[in-house]
């Protein structure tokens, strides 16, 4: 690589290098995102909620990941639990209708908070909830209770607020529990209902406000709003709190969508993938011819070892044999772990199975056939072939 080529090169890392310290230390910015995710800490997220449900049951608190009709079915018959729906807009098929609907008659209770509801559960309560663009869409609203006595814990909610509002109630069957109203007190719209359902207890509570749980409003003077607006709800009942259907749910489809959704492994990416570019480009063409193969020098030790060792079998000369392998295995015991073996001693022993990861009773039959052999003028083919299978076994444990 020439010297232009390697100042371009360089250049081209330290850019990279910068932005990467760029990306890094620069300020993270604030996500407004409309989440009400449990998991999200976002203004617009629902883990401060999420977190402050304990004091609103006296029973347990679950979490929903799946659709009404998944999560419904696998209990037709549940009694004394709230579902709590909180999200921009609730829209719920057919047959997570039917579920919710079946669910509700059966004694439970429903609380939705959201600026728009579709499905045929709202057709079924004849609820309709909309904004009006004209009017006081973004406009500071003060949310107010029917109950004279909850007048402490009202709020005005000046800003992170759309004005969603009831354009439809069954007014033969619904209890308005509170209203919304505009900081002149000029207009005042139902943002609070009770609508009961069946003929074992079951409700609907349905509220237009789903900013006013969030971390935002929660944090800021709004958690008195928000914790009456739940005391409506049965105390005994155990809570579902439903995380699928939320405008901030996780959904990843791909590995890529995966990779992307986190700033570090977006990162990652980015830079192999210009690392791969830049490769391509310095690296296309060849800098040097192609360096021919040359074969290694055959190594005939082991050929002409072979050699030797058929020769003494072959004159039957067991005894040279045994000799060598013995003297060839104790140095291979000096020269590994690093032992003396002029004395095969208990302690030798012990040493020698530890580090070689064998065991005593492995170590020290071997040893003890060395030293019975060692002790002999005359060895036999068995005795080899004995002495043969011992090391292999050894030396096959040994780490």
């Amino acid at each position: 690589m020439d010297k232009r080529s390697k100042i371009a090169l360089y250049s081209i890392g330290a850019i990279i290098v910068l932005l990467m310290i760029a990306e890094v230390t620069k300020p993270k910015p604030l996500n407004w995102r409309n989440s009400y995710s449990a998991a999200d800490k976002i203004p617009l997220g629902c883990y401060v909620l999420y977190n402050e449900l304990e004091p609103f049951t006296s029973s347990t608190i679950e979490t929903s990941n799946e659709s009404l009709y998944e999560r419904l079915k696998d209990f037709p018959n549940a009694t004394n639990t709230t579902l709590l729906l909180i999200n921009d807009y609730i829209s719920v098929e057919e047959e997570g209708s039917n579920a919710l609907l079946e669910f509700v008659e059966n004694g439970n209770t429903v609380f939705i908070s959201t600026n728009y509801v579709y499905g045929a559960f709202a057709d079924s309560l004849n609820i309709e909830i909309d904004r009006d663009y004209d009017g006081f869409f973004k406009d500071p609203s003060k949310s107010i209770f029917t109950n004279k006595n909850l007048k402490a814990n009202e709020r005005l909610f000046r800003d992170v607020i759309e004005n969603s509002f009831f354009t439809s109630i069954d007014t033969s069957n619904t209890t308005v529990l509170g209203y919304m109203i505009d900081e002149n007190k000029i207009r005042k719209e139902v943002n609070f209902t009770k609508t009961p359902f069946g003929d074992n207890g079951g409700a609907f509570y349905v509220h237009s406000n789903p900013f006013a749980f969030t971390n935002y409003h929660l944090l800021n003077d709004k958690a008195d709003y928000a914790a009456t607006v739940l005391s409506f709800l049965p105390k005994n009942n155990s809570i579902l709190w439903d995380n699928y259907y939320k405008s901030g749910r996780k959904v990843i489809k791909s590995p890529l969508r995966f990779i992307l959704s986190s700033p570090a492994l977006k990162w990652t990416f980015y830079i192999s993938l210009i690392g791969l570019i830049i490769f391509v480009i310095f690296k296309g063409k060849r800098t040097q011819r192609i360096i021919p193969v040359v074969e290694p020098l055959k190594n005939s030790t082991v050929a002409f070892t072979q050699t030797i060792g058929d020769l003494y079998y072959q004159h039957g000369d067991y005894s040279n044999i045994i000799h060598k392998k013995i003297t060839y295995f104790l140095e291979f015991i000096r020269t590994t772990y690093y032992l003396e073996t002029n004395e095969f001693s208990e302690r030798f022993i012990q040493k020698l199975a530890v580090k070689s990861s064998n065991t005593v009773q492995d170590t020290k039959a071997l040893i003890d056939l060395i030293t019975f052999l060692k002790s002999k003028n005359n060895h036999t083919e068995k005795e080899l072939i004995a002495l043969n299978k011992q090391i292999e076994h050894f030396t096959k444990n040994t780490i």
